[in-house]
């Protein structure tokens, strides 16, 4: 039995070729589906339900979905709804799709599933001992899941239910990417090996296509392997670019955990059947002996202001490291005679990012850099947003003056694009958990509902 899917791009409102579409569709596929989030960046939409792409592109993408769906017949499914996948996203996206079926004339039977996890709920979990956490999570008490917000990552199976119950259009909130893609041939009985790996493949759209982009694949399951085809004008797929993709996001590039197993790829082999498809034999998945859920959280950190500066003077660029600890003593005691005591230096962080030194990396950085041109991006970070841009003031006037024992005089050490040089960012927010709920159904910890539009 052959599995038809299509997957029109790599994020909701990243945009699509429509010629590309087109040929897609063309395919007459059995599903349509596509991803709309990820933590990829950063804890933000999580923290503050503020999605990373605008409506106005996400609706620009959703209405041709939809417009294909209803012509097709076949299911919708989005998944990490408004980036983060929390309740009120998968309920803000849910108005857009209201909208454009109301404007286009489209009717259609609509689920949503949702992903918010309550505090109380998490904390009776954590008493019984059924929170674990994953490598370097960071460490929780039971007050963690009381501060800012959580949502679980689902499984198939919540977008199995509302398949078999007739919806036309899933909204999902968080979801693992592939089990968007995988539900309904998962459903349909399909061979869990060939469909989970095929899920892998194209839940980025064609991010493994040659050249990478935002557009589309085509994935064919079948009985005992997955054909996908790149549908892009002038794209190309290799072997070595899908067999690749199994290591995006992912620590082991054969073994790739999924709530309800592992999808094995070790005895994968990739076949080229000519330059825009290739054909995938001999992926295996392995059930888990326990269902797990993943739990992400996420909560405000503070308030920042940034620094953008640049440096072109050799001299400047060996001396600043040591300078910018020398500086951070007089920081301290600045922000102790500006504030009178009533802003704890300890609460404000004022951190040096040289970029073209290892800023990347960091302490991890193999090589030693010696750079001609040096690229400064400083960021204070206070519990209020006046405390932080009144910080920055002084450090961006202090550290564009640091002393140079090189030099006889004032000097400029770090010069700036901008004035004023401080832009507040607002607030900041960062992750508060990596844990995995044990011990529970595949549909525990979700909620859903229908609606006829």
């Amino acid at each position: 039995m052959e599995h038809r899917i299509l997957a029109p791009t790599g994020a909701l409102g990243a945009g699509f070729d429509l010629t590309g579409f087109s040929r897609g569709v063309a395919l007459r596929p059995h599903v349509i589906a596509c991803d709309a989030g990820s933590t990829d960046s950063g804890p933000s939409a999580l923290g503050s339900g503020r999605p990373k792409l605008s409506d106005a592109a996400v609706a620009r993408d959703l209405r041709h979905l939809l417009r294909a769906r209803a012509d097709l017949g076949v299911p919708l499914i989005i998944g990490s709804c408004g980036t983060s996948g929390r309740d009120d996203a998968v309920d803000h996206l849910a108005g857009l799709v209201r909208d454009l079926c109301r404007a286009d004339g489209l009717r259609a039977r609509l689920g949503r599933v949702y992903a918010d996890q309550p505090a109380d709920r998490l904390t009776r979990l954590w008493d019984e001992g059924r929170i674990r956490a994953l490598p370097h999570a960071p460490a929780v008490t039971r007050e963690t899941f009381a501060d800012g917000h959580v949502v679980a990552m689902m499984g198939a199976e919540p977008i199995e239910a509302l398949l078999e119950d007739g919806c036309e259009v899933i909204l999902a909130g968080r979801a693992s990417d592939t089990a968007l893609f995988a539900a309904l041939p998962h459903l349909r009985g399909a061979d869990p090996g060939p469909t989970w790996h095929a899920a892998k493949t194209i839940e980025c759209g064609a991010a493994c296509a040659v050249p990478p982009s935002a557009n589309g694949l085509f994935a064919y399951v079948r009985d005992d392997h997955f054909d996908v085809t790149v549908l892009h004008p002038g794209a190309r797929l290799t072997a070595r670019s899908v067999a690749a993709h199994t290591l995006y996001e992912n620590a082991d590039p054969f073994r790739v955990i999924e709530p309800s197993g592992v999808l094995d790829t070790a005895g994968a082999s990739y076949e080229e059947i000519d330059d825009t498809t290739v054909r995938v034999r001999g992926s295996r998945f392995e059930p888990a002996g326990e269902y797990t859920v993943k739990l992400e959280g996420a909560r405000l950190a503070g308030h920042q202001t940034v620094i953008v500066g640049g440096v072109r003077d050799r001299v400047v660029i060996r001396r600043l490291p040591e300078l910018i600890d020398m500086a951070q003593g007089y920081f301290a005691a600045k922000i102790t005679d500006v504030f009178g005591g009533r802003v704890d230096p300890a609460d404000v962080d004022i951190d040096f990012r040289l970029y073209g030194a290892g800023a990347v990396l960091g302490a991890h950085e193999p090589d030693k850099h010696d750079p001609a041109e040096l690229g400064v991006l400083i960021t204070v970070t206070a519990p209020e947003q006046e405390t932080a841009r009144a910080v920055a003031t002084f450090v961006a006037h202090a550290a564009s003056h640091l002393p140079m024992p090189e030099y006889d005089g004032l000097v400029t050490t770090i010069a700036y694009p901008f004035s004023p040089p401080e832009t507040d960012r607002g607030p900041v927010y960062e992750f508060t958990l990596n844990h995995v709920v044990t011990g529970i159904t595949p549909t525990e910890l979700f909620r859903s509902s229908v609606e006829a539009l």
